[in-house]
């Protein structure tokens, strides 16, 4: 697969069919960072960025195994959304990393 194709495809998931299957991206990270800052018994501050990072982290994992071009356009969605993420200041109810 091309780097544009991959790129476009990361790019209408993200803002198409992921977008209306899970909601808004920033408000399903945070609802994730905070069962996860759960788990943890709150020992991390994890924030909506955090998570996608750590998704990248989860697909990079799963590229040391098998090349998959699902892998790579992930990647590229989730980088995206950490970045946006990253430029929001947070507020109390969101910790940061």
């Amino acid at each position: 697969m091309k780097r544009d194709n991959i790129l476009a495809e990361a790019s209408d998931l993200i803002n198409g069919d992921r977008a209306v299957d899970y909601g808004d991206a920033t408000l399903n990270h945070m609802r994730i960072a905070e069962f996860w800052n759960n788990y943890t018994d709150h020992q991390l501050k994890l924030s909506a960025s955090d998570v996608a990072i750590m998704m990248i982290l989860v697909k990079v994992a799963r590229c040391m195994e098998t090349y998959k071009d699902d892998s790579f356009i992930d990647i590229c969605g989730y980088a995206a959304l950490a970045a946006e993420m990253s430029a929001v200041t947070p507020t109390e109810d969101e910790p940061h990393g």
